[in-house]
């Protein structure tokens, strides 16, 4: 492993239209399907499905966020690839549309397996989206 490896921790997320992010990092926070992990420096190779939430990229006292709809993530030789549906800054979720989308998900009709998971999918998205969302509302400007 090369010097700069073991000194960095490389972060790269990409979309099916573009890499949203390529940046060094001291810490990443991810959201994964049933719960959150962090990684930092030298963490253990793996392979994870994320869940719909908040990534977050700390680099010295700055951290930046990103909301993520589903994907994977990988881990090895300091670098954590994080493939997703979309990775939407956080200060761009807005959350009187996740708001919207939740009242709609939470009155869709289901019948049959397909819709419910639809459904349900729907609802865990909005629900994180909010949650983003009032989060940056509570941080002072």
């Amino acid at each position: 492993m090369s010097q700069e490896n073991r000194d960095s921790l490389q972060c790269v997320v990409v979309t099916p239209e573009e890499t949203v992010i390529d940046v060094a990092a001291d810490f990443v926070a991810i959201p994964l399907f049933d719960g959150e992990v962090g990684i930092g420096l030298n963490h253990s190779p793996m392979i994870g499905r994320l869940g719909y939430g908040e990534l977050r990229i700390g680099r010295g006292e700055d951290t930046t966020r990103h909301y993520v709809d589903g994907g994977f993530v990988q881990v090895a030789d300091n670098q954590v690839s994080v493939l997703t549906n979309r990775a939407i800054p956080a200060e761009d979720v807005d959350g009187d549309v996740a708001a919207e989308l939740l009242r709609s998900a939470l009155g869709r009709k289901a019948s049959g397996d397909e819709q419910l998971t639809i459904r349900e999918r729907t609802q865990a998205q909005a629900r994180a989206q909010l949650r983003m969302a009032r989060k940056g509302l509570s941080r002072p400007n």
